[in-house]
């Protein structure tokens, strides 16, 4: 297939905006790594109109992808972890093209997992975390038992996708067979809940004590990017952490989150009076000599 499409990588390769470009064959046993495509063809470019760009082409019975892709959406989609096949198809590609070493120093980026990238990427997981596990207790208190199994479910995966980014590798598309070698503890967890011949009643209702544990033994690691990422300003409003480049990522678990790190008295709120004397503007701010001590900054 290479030489299909060769002519079209060429063309795209000449452009000065285009980083790499990557060749990923379907594999036997895998095809919806390729999303069922004989062959994807994955142009990273420096800056474009459009974050993402696909189209599709056919050669007799085979048919192909080509999606051009953003540095920035590229990176966004490797910090928050939402296309399980992007890593896959970084470290098995055939690379095609690469300017100044862009893909290769990408790769090792990948490979070494920097501290930096470790603590961002724990962190949107934890946030996604606390969601997911709030809104199945829940659900679980008011009874509908089939809405919170499938939060519980989602929890899980995070927790699982959390284990494995201690153990300094990125989670990958079959998450569970990591997470099975790297922490059997929460492994066991996950096949009690969708295996157990108990009610699932009290499947959740053993989870959420369990989970309630493995929660409040995360948070200090969960919590880190965000606790230090505050640091550099006395106070923020709920609008500048969602404006700042890096808590951007956590998306909508943003505010979510920072009401649990309230709740265990991580992050303090002060209370600043509005143009309307009856109401006050939240603002919120981090004690500095804690956060130093507790990470040892």
């Amino acid at each position: 297939m290479e030489h299909i499409l060769r002519p079209i990588y060429q063309e795209r390769a000449s452009q000065p905006e285009t980083l790499g470009v990557i060749l990923i064959n379907k594999r036997e046993g895998a095809e919806n790594m390729t999303d069922t495509f004989d062959s994807v063809l994955l142009i990273i470019v420096k800056e474009s109109d459009k974050p993402i760009y696909s189209k599709h082409y056919s050669y007799g019975e085979a048919k192909m992808v080509m999606h051009i892709l953003t540095e920035e959406r590229l990176r966004k989609w490797i910090f928050i972890g939402s296309n399980k096949r992007l890593v896959d198809w970084l470290f098995h590609g055939k690379v095609m093209f690469d300017r100044n070493e862009f893909l290769y120093k990408l790769r090792s980026e990948l490979q070494e997992f920097p501290f930096f990238g470790r603590k961002l990427k724990t962190g949107i997981q934890f946030a996604k975390l606390i969601r997911r596990y709030k809104e199945g207790k829940e659900l679980f208190e008011d009874g509908h038992f089939l809405d919170a199994y499938n939060h519980v479910v989602a929890s899980l995966h995070h927790l699982g996708r959390l284990s494995i980014i201690d153990s300094g590798h990125y989670p990958e598309v079959t998450v569970w067979a990591q997470v099975k070698r790297n922490d059997p503890a929460i492994y066991k967890l996950y096949e009690e809940l969708i295996m157990s011949n108990e009610s699932l009643e009290k499947r959740l209702e053993l989870l959420f004590l369990a989970g309630e544990f493995l929660i409040n033994s995360r948070t200090t690691d969960g919590a880190q990017h965000i606790l230090e990422t505050m640091l550099v300003q006395p106070s923020w409003t709920i609008q500048q952490l969602h404006d700042h480049p890096e808590l951007s990522y956590y998306s909508v678990d943003l505010e979510v989150f920072v009401e649990y790190l309230i709740e265990r008295e991580l992050i303090l709120v002060e209370t600043v009076i509005a143009k309307n004397e009856a109401i006050f503007h939240r603002n919120y701010y981090v004690d500095r000599q804690y956060i130093e001590s507790e990470y040892g900054l």
